[in-house]
């Protein structure tokens, strides 16, 4: 497969996840970009705008096996990762796969689970691997995590740790579709995602994920990246800026949209594309700074978004080069 070929088959599987998702082309881009790449996905959006049928409908897609994850207070790490039964007949404990066993997990709503829980993906998410009773196993490849939660209600849950947000590749939001997007919604069936076919099998897109990786990326598109990252660890206005996993999966995505454009080749709008989706949710704003830029309720991810944003028009591409 070339690269043309590559960025047409990226199309065919946008608009197929489309047929499901009305009105969020973008939003659906994004999350084939980040799963090409080798990332995880955090939508975080009120209810009902289709994150769950993006999901389901992405991992039908690609021919992908598909487990979706309620995180709830009572939820355990076991039922997250499996756990070891004892066989009567075999007088024997065999292992039973918890559900993070699939191609495309979808971890619905989150932080509404404990910190404990939430933890028994973290493993899973860097490595692709889980540990139970100290027995190391791998997971199915390819493999990705699309974890949503609800912006809105805050009771009864427990925000992610940084360490857990810095595994995911994005964060983005789906948001309301328009006035003509939601009448195709009511065009569709009770399940629209039933009515999708898959576009390619899992081989092939596990062929395209090595083939992004091999997009080639110069040395003044190494140091732009580093140039952005490093900024936000010296503005004023961050308490905490990106770590040097951030760079790696800033690189990894760009390389992912570079292919799905055609292009054997990553270059600084690559970068400056993926950027605020990348580093808002890694970067924490210092509360004494002053800095102009919008504060949503929380006073985090806008004025996150807002220095990311400062530091793209800032850093100059010539001088990183």
């Amino acid at each position: 497969m070339d690269y043309y070929v590559f960025a047409e088959t990226v199309e065919r599987i946008v608009d197929n996840v489309e047929r499901a998702v009305a009105g969020k082309r973008e939003g659906v881009s994004l999350a084939v970009v980040a799963l090409l790449a080798g990332g995880h996905v955090l939508i975080e959006d009120v209810p009902g705008v289709g994150k769950t049928l993006l999901a389901k409908s992405l991992a039908r897609s690609v021919a992908g096996d598909f487990r979706r994850i309620q995180f709830t207070p009572d939820l355990l790490p076991a039922d997250v990762t499996g756990t070891n039964v004892y066989n009567q007949g075999d007088r024997a404990f065999e292992f039973w796969a918890g559900p993070v066993f699939a191609n495309v997990v979808l971890a619905d709503e989150i932080n509404r689970a404990s910190p404990k829980t939430q933890s028994a993906l973290l493993e899973a998410m860097e490595e692709g691997s889980v540990t139970v009773d100290g027995v190391t196993r791998r997971l199915p490849e390819p493999f990705g995590v699309i974890g949503t939660q609800n912006p809105v209600e805050h009771e009864g849950t427990y925000p992610l740790p940084h360490a857990e947000l810095d595994r995911f590749m994005i964060k983005m939001s789906l948001g309301y579709p328009d006035e003509e997007a939601e009448v195709d919604l009511l065009r569709l069936s009770a399940d629209p995602v039933a009515d999708i076919e898959p576009v390619i099998g899992l081989a092939e897109f596990a062929r395209m994920r090595h083939l992004a990786e091999e997009v080639y990326a110069s040395e003044a598109v190494l140091r732009y990246v580093v140039s952005v990252t490093s900024a936000t660890r010296e503005h004023e206005a961050i308490h905490l800026g990106a770590s040097p996993r951030a760079s790696r999966m800033l690189l990894g995505v760009s390389k992912a949209h570079a292919a799905a454009r055609g292009r054997s080749y990553c270059t600084p709008d690559d970068v400056k594309a993926l950027a605020p989706h990348v580093l808002s949710h890694r970067i924490i704003a210092s509360p004494g700074a002053s800095y102009g830029g919008p504060r949503n309720g929380s006073g985090g991810p806008d004025r996150a978004a807002s220095v990311v944003g400062d530091i793209l028009s800032s850093v100059p591409v010539n001088e990183a080069v």
